[in-house]
């Protein structure tokens, strides 16, 4: 990003951020936000109701292509495994394509453990790392050259389970290999047997671990939250010593940052870098999707209150401090690159001083194995995020749906932001500190954490009550 692109936001809440500095958080109102939740009258149930067992005879090999993230592809590999159960088919462990943003090719090997994925399914799905030698020829770079008579192109987004039977069994019948691609969201959440629902969930909640690498750097970052050195020293460059008092576990936030460029130019949002910004965005809009941006025609005001716009830096820590936050909150930034870098931040670091992330908690040694590789960084923020005590996003996505169904499972505090409400809220420039923090505290009771059911249509993964989780 040029210097020229922007010009260094001021803070667009500066009346709210100095009462945000200044406030006084009681004991109580602190001790409230960080008790667990209680027992919701909910457990985890993904074992089938029936005996699994695997046919007599596979119907031969089902091979997926998936786009995206790390999360989108996460939802894949679910989809593909219920996808096998559903022919009888034997999954090959999906190829994950390049993807095109962050240009990382990290294999499915690369950021799952692979054997343990094979293992947790052993008793559901017939499942290959690689094809046997006369299917070889079946090979991502095969399928982008012609018409393939053993490419599925058109599965459709949110197809059914009958879909599958009728157009993809039957290429399986006669040539022994299915690939299909694309893939991504073409499984529908409805109207599926429990026994296949509940087969999604153990994948994604039980199947699908981080390989040991991520696992090791993951448990090193969370020791160092939990138990912040008294002196951490540096010796060279490449390696920490720390000393650290296992007597005092500190508790910490997660806040998931979704900030990049790309993020900010979608929105169509004004985010407060003046003219140059606004002409960047534009551009970059233009670019990339043409100009086709459907949030193009509202208002800046407009997208606001429709809750439209991500929450910036500030504004996401003025959020925090509202339900209660002090300074003295320790906070693990979840985040890939923040569109205005270190400039943008800062005013949520002086809210929360004591805010951590990567690069700040590990060692370049330590980073030097994920370094470059989007989808292994992504890896390890869900790890951490997955451990901490509470968490919460900046803007709705693929990392906050997965997270907020991930905790769900587990009966772990996550914070939904009400955008609509919090978008109001930065509007009305006359509002008092302690109304703000009165309505903000009032709109987010119901949004931490609390089960929610899943209605049709909405995803499994976002909300895995009551398919995957029985009443206690």
């Amino acid at each position: 990003m040029s210097f020229q692109e922007w010009n260094v936001p001021k803070p667009r809440h500066s009346r709210l951020l100095k009462s945000a500095l200044q406030a006084k958080i009681s004991n109580t109102q602190q001790s409230e936000l960080w008790t667990p939740s209680g027992d919701q009258g909910w457990k985890q149930c993904v074992e089938s109701s029936i005996v699994p067992t695997l046919p007599e005879k596979s119907t031969g090999y089902i091979q997926v292509f998936l786009d995206g993230g790390l999360n989108q592809q996460r939802m894949g590999i679910c989809d593909a495994v219920a996808v096998a159960k559903i022919l009888n088919a034997t999954l090959v462990i999906p190829y994950l394509e390049v993807n095109p943003v962050w240009q990382d090719s990290s294999s499915f090997m690369d950021i799952f453990d692979v054997d343990h994925f094979v293992d947790v399914l052993k008793d559901d799905i017939s499942i290959v790392k690689e094809l046997p030698f006369e299917y070889s020829w079946s090979t991502r770079e095969f399928y982008a050259i012609a018409i393939r008579t053993t490419r599925i192109k058109t599965a459709p987004v949110h197809a059914s389970a009958s879909w599958y039977l009728e157009n993809v069994l039957p290429v399986l019948q006669s040539y022994g290999i299915a690939a299909i691609a694309p893939f991504s969201h073409r499984l529908a959440f409805d109207n599926l047997p429990m026994d296949i629902q509940r087969l999604r969930c153990k994948v994604n909640f039980h199947a699908l671990a981080f390989v040991p690498p991520v696992r090791a750097l993951g448990d090193a970052l969370i020791s160092r939250l939990r138990y912040p050195s008294e002196t951490r020293t540096t010796l060279g460059t490449n390696y920490l010593r720390e000393t650290t008092d296992r007597r005092r576990a500190g508790k910490f936030v997660a806040l998931h940052l979704r900030f990049d460029k790309d993020m900010a130019a979608h929105s169509a949002c004004d985010f407060g870098g003046g003219k140059a910004e606004k002409l960047a965005l534009a551009k970059y809009r233009q670019a990339i999707w043409q100009g086709r941006v459907l949030n193009s025609q509202f208002t800046d005001e407009e997208l606001r209150n429709q809750g439209r716009c991500p929450l910036t830096p500030e504004e996401i820590g003025i959020l925090l401090a509202a339900l209660g936050f002090d300074n003295s909150t320790r906070l693990y930034l979840a985040s890939h690159k923040v569109y205005g870098g270190e400039a943008r931040i800062s005013t949520l670091r002086r809210l929360f001083p004591f805010m951590e992330d990567k690069k700040s908690l590990a060692s370049v040694e330590e980073l030097s194995q994920i370094k470059g590789k989007a989808s292994l960084l992504a890896a390890v923020d869900y790890y951490v995020g997955m451990h901490s005590d509470i968490f919460i996003s900046a803007s709705p996505g693929n990392m906050h749906n997965a997270m907020v169904g991930h905790r769900t499972y587990n009966n772990l505090n996550t914070i939904r932001p009400n955008m609509a409400l919090m978008g109001q809220l930065f509007l009305n420039k006359s509002i008092s500190w302690s109304e703000f923090q009165q309505e903000v505290i009032e709109g987010h009771q119901s949004r931490q954490g609390q089960i929610r059911l899943r209605k049709p249509k909405q995803s499994i993964y976002t909300y895995p009550s009551p398919d995957c989780m029985c009443q206690a």
